[in-house]
């Protein structure tokens, strides 16, 4: 049935709730710390995949380096989820998700090296000299999370390719359920408060539901059908999503120069063009 769905849906559900999920995950900035959300989320998530899957039963069935891949993939999901709410805490969500695209566009460049490729790199860099220019004064810290999520953000599209496909979902299950247990020494302590308030509980199940499953899942079932390459060129939509809904949902209000900046990213993301796969 999921095949008779067009790749391209799936993404577009992707698009949409890579962004509203953290949006809603900022609100509760105010009573839990950003690595406890970030912890509540990849938990919930994780829970959701063990009571829907149960990815364990297919963790005998993969090779040895399969087995690997689903390990990284879990570490760089504990680490990439943590540094985003880190960035996020001290950054609008606009800026932090144009950041986080120079990383695919850099693996293009040297994966496929063409004047298109690096043309688009540097139209990115631009952007986002104009993104940094605009606050580097105000939250220096905040943009050093932002270019560490960029860097994983690239490492869980290449590992995310690696597993996708038949079992890709369950493959993505048992990579949560790792990234719980590598992140609960970071988070658990800061997300204590929601064990005591049934509110924050509940919210922090919604964020990791609307973050790390429909999302990640949407995601699998796209790059299952879609070249890289094609893939890596609808990224171009993430970083207008992110504005959108910062504005939407956290009247995070962009400059022009920060409007300039996102725009930069995005016509670099479009340009350039990944290795098919």
């Amino acid at each position: 049935m999921a095949d008779r769905v067009p790749p391209h849906a799936y993404f577009l559900v992707s698009a949409v709730f890579h962004y509203l999920g953290p949006a809603f995950a900022v609100m509760l900035f105010v009573k839990i710390e950003p690595l406890g959300v970030a912890w509540l989320r990849i938990a919930s998530a994780a829970i959701v995949f063990a009571i829907w899957r149960r990815p364990w039963r297919y963790f005998r069935t993969l090779s040895l380096a399969e087995r690997w891949t689903v390990v990284g993939l879990g570490v760089v999901l504990a680490a990439m989820n943590s540094l985003f709410y880190l960035a996020i805490h001290q950054l609008p969500l606009g800026t932090v998700g144009a950041i986080e695209f120079l990383g695919p566009i850099g693996l293009a460049a040297a994966g496929v090296r063409s004047i298109r490729n690096f043309a688009a790199l540097a139209v990115a860099i631009g952007g986002v000299a104009v993104l940094t220019d605009v606050r580097i004064e105000g939250a220096p810290l905040g943009y050093v999370y932002a270019f560490a999520n960029c860097a994983l953000f690239a490492l869980y599209i290449v590992l995310g390719h690696r597993i996708s496909g038949r079992g890709g979902i369950d493959r993505l299950g048992l990579s949560m359920l790792i990234a719980m247990v590598a992140a609960f020494p970071i988070g658990i302590r800061e997300a204590a408060p929601a064990f005591f308030d049934i509110r924050l509980l509940a919210a922090g199940i919604g964020v990791g539901v609307s973050s790390s499953v429909i999302p990640y899942v949407a995601d699998q079932l796209a790059m299952a059908r879609l070249p890289r390459a094609t893939f890596a060129i609808l990224l171009c939509i993430l970083p207008a999503t992110a504005t959108a809904i910062g504005f939407l949902v956290l009247r995070q209000i962009p400059t022009i120069a920060e409007l300039f900046g996102i725009g930069l990213v995005i016509v670099g993301v479009a340009l350039h063009r990944a290795k098919e796969s």
